[in-house]
């Protein structure tokens, strides 16, 4: 917790707001998507799903397959606790919802469904997207299936297994607008995961990375993935790192303050 507390005071010192952005594209993105308020619909919408997980009397087995949790000492847990501990929070809940609107988004794969919350918010704003979601934990992904029926949400593909065995049949022959990349938060998995999936990017397509500022490892992961000679565009908004693709775009890295 010492590390992410100090990387977290390293981001407050290193990042800036809109104002210190030359870039048409970058400003654009963070003055009408990144600022911008939630409506109250989409706040209603984001809660009454996570009411749902936290009211819920559930246990489950957790399949381990990441980092592991820096909280839970059990793999039996209760789901109202997952979602309080592990799930996406409000804000950035709320974020992905304007992301996929912002940028139209039509095809998106997620790495990591767990109890699907952050799956609520992909395909909220854009209903008519193709996603498609991998999870490791059967147990979870039943809650998760259990959820999307309840709340109407369709276009999803649901795939169980291991990411090794799923990403590559999940990019292959495959082109997405937007990865989300919420799995196993390790730096040897993470740049595996973001190899594969280059395979699946187009000139627009973002690649979002939750909890990169986790570990030394993640971190590590981060700077690896920004030097990449494909990324044009890098964001840093300490939960998430937000990656572009751009050939129109001169390579630039920005660290902004939410």
């Amino acid at each position: 917790m010492f590390f992410h507390f100090k990387e977290y005071i390293k981001h407050l010192t290193n990042s800036c707001n809109k104002h210190g952005v030359h870039s048409p594209f970058v400003y654009d993105f963070i003055t009408k998507c990144l600022y911008k308020k939630a409506s109250k619909e989409d706040v209603s919408f984001f809660e009454k799903y996570r009411f749902n997980l936290k009211t819920s009397s559930k246990v489950v087995c957790i399949e381990e397959y990441g980092a592991g949790s820096r909280v839970f000492k059990s793999n039996i847990r209760k789901v109202s606790q997952i979602v309080e501990v592990a799930g996406i929070k409000r804000k950035y809940g709320l974020l992905l919802m304007r992301m996929m609107s912002y940028f139209e988004v039509k095809t998106c794969l997620e790495i990591g469904t767990s109890l699907g919350l952050a799956t609520l918010c992909l395909q909220a704003k854009e209903p008519k997207m193709l996603l498609t979601t991998l999870e490791g934990c059967k147990n979870t992904l039943e809650v998760a299936k259990e959820q999307f029926d309840r709340f109407g949400l369709k276009n999803i593909k649901v795939v169980l297994g291991d990411f090794k065995v799923t990403l590559p049949k999940a990019v292959k022959n495959n082109n997405y607008d937007v990865v989300y990349f919420d799995g196993n938060h390790t730096k040897t998995a993470t740049l595996g995961y973001f190899k594969e999936c280059l395979k699946a990017k187009h000139n627009n397509s973002i690649f979002i990375f939750d909890d990169i500022h986790w570990s030394q490892g993640m971190c590590e992961a981060w700077d690896e993935i920004k030097k990449h000679p494909e990324v044009t565009v890098t964001i840093d908004i300490f939960q998430w790192g937000i990656v572009f693709f751009r050939k129109e775009q001169r390579k630039e890295h920005f660290t902004i303050r939410l």
